[in-house]
């Protein structure tokens, strides 16, 4: 980064796994958008083989990571179709579709992934939300505090923000455009392209992701607290 500067409101995106039933002697199909060489691609494909391993070879999962099998933002629906039978995804690329999980997703401060997380669990296990009733649901987890990070404009007042093209899905859309600049609703998946062509002049995304999906080589500046 070449500098940090003012501060930001924290955006969290959940991530969500969710399978059906197992029975002995089952083959089943995880879809996930992380690419092979991100760590949670990496955790997701040895619990895969670690599930085969203490089933011995009971229960195999075919593993489709980035986007092989189906897109993020249709993964849900791909579990609940049958076409997977379980799938990472991000709740915010299905805007409106949970309006309870998108409480937790408002600018409330969480200054860390394992904060988030904690949060995300505990409303899950309070309120038990009717709009995951179609699936079961394996863990609910968050990244750390959702950064605005840009190309070629350093960001040090809200008048720098007007007119920018961020990318951002979700609450961070909508926070996005509450400061004055111009979301674009694309999925992780899509961000380094479009940050490297030019397309959109920035992206919200959590610190880790400028290593994890390499947008560190395509951004130069970051809003930090």
């Amino acid at each position: 980064m070449k500098r940090v500067k003012w501060s930001c409101l924290l955006i969290l995106t959940l991530c969500l796994v969710y399978s059906p039933t197992l029975s002995a002697k089952t083959t089943l199909r995880y879809a996930n958008f992380f690419p092979p060489t991100h760590i949670q691609s990496q955790l997701a494909e040895s619990w895969c083989k670690e599930v085969e391993k203490r089933t011995n070879g009971e229960v195999v999962i075919q593993y489709f990571p980035a986007g092989t099998l189906t897109k993020a933002p249709q993964t849900y629906d791909a579990v609940v179709q049958g076409i997977a039978d379980v799938g990472m995804t991000v709740l915010a690329y299905s805007r409106g579709r949970f309006p309870v999980a998108s409480a937790i997703d408002l600018p409330m401060g969480y200054s860390s992934g394992v904060q988030a997380t904690k949060v995300a669990n505990t409303v899950l296990e309070k309120f038990h939300p009717k709009e995951f009733d179609d699936t079961k649901i394996m863990f609910l987890h968050a990244h750390g505090p959702g950064l605005i990070h840009t190309r070629d404009k350093a960001v040090n007042s809200l008048e720098d923000l007007k007119g920018l093209k961020l990318r951002g899905t979700g609450t961070s859309g909508k926070v996005q455009a509450s400061l004055g600049a111009s979301p674009v609703g694309k999925s992780m998946r899509e961000c380094y392209q479009m940050l490297h062509k030019g397309v959109v002049d920035g992206s919200s995304h959590p610190m880790e992701s400028n290593k994890g999906w390499k947008l560190g080589e395509v951004v130069h500046y970051m809003v930090q607290n």
